[in-house]
């Protein structure tokens, strides 16, 4: 089945809180790592309200192929009831794949346990981000290894809602093993890999299929029919008609903010 959205400038906007103020605490280190690289790439900054509580809250991935990018606050989750935590995490080829996917589940631990300080609430836990950080947020929270070696338990997330993510191995990783960008490869390393029937709500967003970057509409409409067969009940997959891979992520978050809703709205 293929879903799409179409956004109008009539949509409700998501749960504004006038009266609320909103403060940005920046580099809070996260990480129990020590060496330089990690003292400089292992930080995150929180977006939060001052005066309200209980908050859910969204962790953001920034994309840049594992290889780049910079932790940032996306202007559409601003201004409304939402916490966002903004993480960078160590990039290749300081680092390997696995030591990415282990700052973002890092990353994730710290949001659990410290939240509350910023009137946030641990069971309102989103996982979010863009391409790389779309990645990282269907891998730490479907291959739940990740988590546990923090004593965090991937299914405590409230919704993984990875945005044109990679579903089979990322490229990154492919490339160093020699492998062209085009030929897929399906290990350990990619979400489709750890596919399961209990899982967080998983909202699946990619760009046109026209548009997309290497077939990413089509690896992530393969993983959402395989969530589906192996009974997991609440994956969703949005394809944004017009949208290429760069230009998705803003219109996608309409998406992220209504399925917080909804999720919230059945507990």
């Amino acid at each position: 089945m293929r879903y799409k959205l179409f956004l109008i400038s009539t949509l409700l906007p998501f749960c504004l809180l006038a009266e609320s103020s909103y403060k940005i605490e920046r580099d809070i280190p996260y990480s129990t790592h020590i060496d330089k690289y990690s003292n400089e790439r292992c930080k995150l900054d929180v977006y939060y309200p001052d005066n309200v509580a209980d908050v859910p809250v969204v962790v953001w991935f920034h994309g840049g192929g594992l290889t780049g990018g910079e932790k940032f606050i996306p202007e559409q989750l601003m201004n409304g009831n939402l916490i966002v935590v903004a993480p960078n995490y160590r990039l290749l080829p300081g680092v390997s794949v696995e030591e990415c996917i282990d700052d973002a589940a890092s990353a994730v631990a710290w949001t659990f346990n410290n939240i509350g300080k910023f009137n946030g609430s641990n069971k309102k836990i989103f996982v979010a981000g863009h391409s790389a950080g779309g990645y990282l947020t269907s891998m730490i929270g479907l291959d739940k290894h990740w988590l546990e070696k923090y004593e965090i338990d991937a299914d405590s997330l409230a919704g993984l809602i990875p945005y044109s993510g990679q579903a089979i191995t990322h490229f990154a990783h492919r490339k160093r093993q020699g492998i062209g960008e085009l030929q897929p490869c399906v290990d350990n390393l990619a979400p489709l890999f750890h596919i399961r029937h209990d899982a967080p709500p998983y909202i699946i967003i990619t760009g046109d299929r026209e548009q997309e970057l290497y077939g990413r509409y089509e690896e992530n409409a393969y993983l959402w029919r395989m969530m589906k067969l192996i009974g997991h009940k609440d994956t969703y997959i949005y394809e944004l008609d017009g949208y290429n891979h760069g230009d998705m992520a803003v219109p996608a978050h309409h998406i992220l903010k209504q399925h917080i809703i909804k999720i919230l709205d059945n507990e």
